[in-house]
């Protein structure tokens, strides 16, 4: 029984070659600007009207804690679309480039290695080595899942930590204050 081949496009980021599957590609586009939203994560770039469809523009490298790049003309954005039963999730990623085209079997992916919790692996699907160098290949389900892809704590939520935080050290301290016994001064 031989074994399908699967299509990945490749592209850049920060000097490392990365593969999506060929089939979540909607299009590739020269980086055009975008409107930014409030309240929102760097990574999250703005939104773009592609032909009526509101589109989320996610800055990769930024997505993937790698320092932020001026865009340029080598700067593209690649629209993913994943078609489920239920949903269809549309993206677009910023890279640094598109490379190339290529064909891999199953066989030929390797599973990426365990790092443990420390580091998050949810977007590797595994590599594969092609003449001297090594492509990531990544999960376009975890790529094109919302709770995956916007991963992040609200800034909402981190304030009102921070606020009820703060409220707590202050009621410490007044209870401190309160319970202290008074001291005379002398004139």
């Amino acid at each position: 029984m031989a074994d399908i081949e699967q299509e990945y496009l490749t592209f850049i980021l920060q000097g490392e070659e990365y593969g999506v599957d060929i089939l979540c590609v909607q299009e590739i586009r020269v980086w055009s600007s975008v409107t930014e939203l409030p309240n929102k994560p760097d990574y999250i770039k703005g939104v773009i009207n592609l032909r009526g469809v509101i589109i989320p523009i996610i800055d990769l490298r930024l997505r993937f804690g790698q320092p932020a790049l001026d865009y340029n003309d080598q700067t593209v954005t690649i629209i993913l679309r994943q078609q489920s039963k239920s949903s269809s999730m549309v993206v677009g990623i910023v890279v640094d480039g598109v490379s190339e085209v290529y064909k891999f079997t199953s066989q030929s992916i390797r599973k990426a290695p365990a790092f443990g919790n420390s580091i998050d692996g949810c977007f590797l699907k595994g590599l594969v080595s092609v003449e001297e160098k090594l492509i990531i290949l990544l999960d376009s389900n975890s790529l094109l899942n919302e709770d995956d892809l916007y991963c992040v704590t609200s800034n909402k939520d981190s304030h009102e930590e921070k606020t009820s935080a703060s409220s707590d050290s202050n009621i410490d301290n007044n209870l401190d204050q309160s319970n202290a016994a008074p001291t005379l001064s002398s004139a």
